[in-house]
């Protein structure tokens, strides 16, 4: 691959690893101006994500009268359910599953300026984010759903303090690009291993797709 060619790394750490997460490299200069005011732009979608991802609103004008928006999310306790009662994944509750953790990673590129370009809704963009559709009696033991959240603890705890150092690379990636136009390439390379591990353990204990546990690997 040229030097001038976006760049798409390796899963050196984790070469066969069922869920799969990267961002191509932009090697271009990146908008500034899109940049320095991402926290502002980013505000509509966010708004987007946060009705269809999860959470409710209810107002109440008058006595009597209510006005209410609710969102869904994740369908992680039915396929649970599912799962460990009947062994099935129903395919439109993965692919349901599938495209919004698609859609949180590109907000997510985004926000961690990864991207200056505005979040799709429904096309993969610069993100890549592969997940694949289980045979839940051939590739998944049907109690280990019920565990899986306690296994992945430890995961948990270790990107607690991974998010950190992301933003804290996010912090220095903008004000590098705000003075040259360029991400760094060691920040670009961290936060999305940091996405990766995050999209990994996703995959394990919440899209529940697999059940080999995830590396603690940033490749």
């Amino acid at each position: 691959m040229s030097t001038s060619a976006p760049h798409v790394s390796t899963f050196a750490g984790a070469p066969d690893y069922p869920v799969r997460f990267d961002v191509e490299y932009p090697d271009r200069p990146l908008n500034r101006l899109a940049t320095l005011l991402r926290p502002f732009v980013a505000i509509p979608i966010l708004v987007i994500l946060g009705l269809v991802a999860g959470g409710s609103y209810e107002w109440r004008p008058d006595p009597g009268t209510t006005v209410a928006v609710t969102g869904g999310g994740m369908l992680v306790l039915p396929t649970v359910l599912m799962i460990v009662v009947r062994q099935k994944y129903p395919r439109w509750w993965f692919d349901f599953n599938r495209e919004l953790a698609r859609f949180v990673a590109r907000v997510y590129a985004y926000l961690a300026l990864l991207d200056d370009r505005y979040p799709s809704t429904d096309e993969q963009q610069a993100v890549r984010f592969e997940i694949p559709y289980p045979d839940v009696r051939r590739d998944l033991n049907r109690w280990l759903p019920l565990v899986k959240w306690l296994l992945a603890i430890p995961h948990y705890i270790v990107l607690t303090f991974l998010w950190i150092a992301a933003v804290v690379a996010v912090l220095v990636a903008w004000v590098a690009i705000l003075v040259t136009g360029r991400y760094p390439r060691w920040a670009f390379d961290f936060v999305v291993g940091v996405g990766r591990w995050q999209a990994r353990v996703a995959g394990y204990a919440t899209l529940l797709v697999t059940d080999r546990y995830p590396p603690f690997s940033l490749r």
